[in-house]
């Protein structure tokens, strides 16, 4: 059973809970939020992680993702669960974590914070999590930037991370 703390609108918990089930984020009452963190991994050679979702995931099955991440557990801060869901999807750690974005996804009543993570492993040492992804490469940035427009890429993660995206797009002199 895995417990979530719920949220005002100003970010700050409401003392109440929510068990999650399959589906049952969308009856989280109006005005609170469940913490969702994503990481946008890059590795110390510039190439950024993608993962490829499980088809059996209940959202977004056999989408690729630029990013590790889920639900902050009953407790949890931001960071705690960004290195949390970092190593339990990917088996990678890093102490090199920056927040680029806090946002809002009504329909999901979902609070989110998007970090970049820089790591420095071998990078044939992913590991998948069973039931999370089923495959991963390391692309550059041109490669990521490339992944943003695929059919098979999640539009709402990629919004969380446009700024981002852009200034890469401007690096490139892809404007």
């Amino acid at each position: 059973m895995e417990i979530w703390d719920l949220y005002d609108r100003s970010g700050k918990r409401t003392g109440e809970t929510w068990e999650r089930k399959p589906g049952n984020f969308r009856s989280i009452p109006e005005g609170r939020y469940h913490m969702v963190v994503d990481i946008l991994i890059q590795h110390v050679d510039g190439t950024y992680l993608l993962t490829k979702r499980h088809e059996g995931k209940d959202v977004y099955p056999g989408f690729w993702e630029a990013s590790a991440g889920g639900s902050a557990v009953s407790g949890e801060e931001p960071l705690e669960a960004a290195k949390r869901e970092m190593k339990e999807e990917t088996g990678l750690e890093s102490d090199d974590f920056k927040l680029v974005n806090i946002s809002f996804r009504e329909p999901s009543h979902s609070m989110f914070y998007s970090y970049i993570a820089v790591v420095d492993c071998d990078k044939d040492s992913v590991v998948l999590q069973e039931g999370e992804t089923v495959e991963y490469k390391w692309v550059d940035k041109a490669g990521l930037l490339e992944y943003t427009e695929s059919p098979l890429a999640i539009a709402t993660h990629n919004s969380r991370y446009s700024e981002v995206f852009d200034n890469y797009r401007k690096e490139l002199g892809n404007t």
